[in-house]
């Protein structure tokens, strides 16, 4: 029987994160992780993971706190739901789904949702599983949808207005990040000095706040590049990434 732990204040400093095992270049960005997960945990976020070194949990929380330009109430919101490497193909990431519905049931909550895409994308989860379950497609934005499980007749979340413009006056690349995922900070880093050296402008739009992630202009889990003020894609970048996706662009 798989044995799951759940993240707390009490043991949160002594339990891995599961995205950014033994990689030393990702560990401040871990310690930036467990710091936001702090800050979250008196909302109720729950971060669940397999008790095993691997990359294997499911995090969430209430749509009224969690950090996507999303609104709605008496919802749960599912940031990530990840199962990798060997730990595939033995019915964990439907035990951790699972538990999310039951406990969001146990709660009196109306139903859970998450973000997907048409499109297989980074960093997001695989839409057919989710229907699986029930879950439906209930608000769009291009190819990124919001899908649902409805518990009752309660209203379904929809993506806010200021999502949907998908754009932004800032005609200069752009990134909006936020410390919600251990890879960011990294990421950030790497591009920033990328810039310098190559005598780039690039502007980084740090989300801290709860208003903020509700008001972004675009599609956002913790990372969202702009160029020419329209909306490229959610992938995190490092130099190589974006030098790939610049070249890109300009063949288009």
């Amino acid at each position: 029987m798989n044995q799951y732990i759940n993240l707390t204040l009490e043991n949160i400093e002594k339990e891995h994160i599961c995205c950014a095992i033994g990689d030393k270049k990702h560990q401040a960005g871990v310690t930036q992780k467990k710091e936001w997960i702090k800050n979250k945990i008196k909302d109720g976020h729950v971060f669940r993971k397999l008790d095993a070194r691997g990359k294997v949990f499911v995090e969430y929380e209430s749509i009224e706190t969690a950090w996507v330009p999303i609104s709605g109430s008496n919802y749960e919101y599912i940031y990530c739901l990840w199962v990798a490497g060997s730990f595939k193909g033995k019915g964990i990431a439907n035990e951790l789904l699972e538990y999310v519905i039951n406990d969001s049931k146990e709660k009196a909550k109306s139903g859970v949702c998450t973000l997907v895409s048409k499109k297989k994308k980074p960093f997001l989860g695989e839409k057919k599983f989710f229907e699986h379950y029930g879950f439906k497609v209930v608000d769009t934005i291009g190819e990124y949808e919001l899908m649902a499980l409805q518990f009752d007749n309660h209203e379904i979340p929809r993506f806010n207005e200021q999502a949907r413009t998908m754009k932004i006056e800032q005609q200069d690349f752009t990134v909006y990040y936020s410390y919600e995922c251990p890879y960011v900070e990294y990421g950030v880093k790497e591009l920033s000095n990328y810039a310098k050296e190559n005598n780039l402008i690039i502007n980084f739009i740090k989300i801290d706040t709860l208003e903020k992630a509700k008001n972004v202009p675009c599609i956002f889990n913790n990372w969202a590049n702009f160029y020419k003020g329209e909306f490229i894609s959610n992938t995190i970048l490092n130099a190589k990434s974006f030098e790939k996706l610049m070249t890109k662009i300009k063949e288009e």
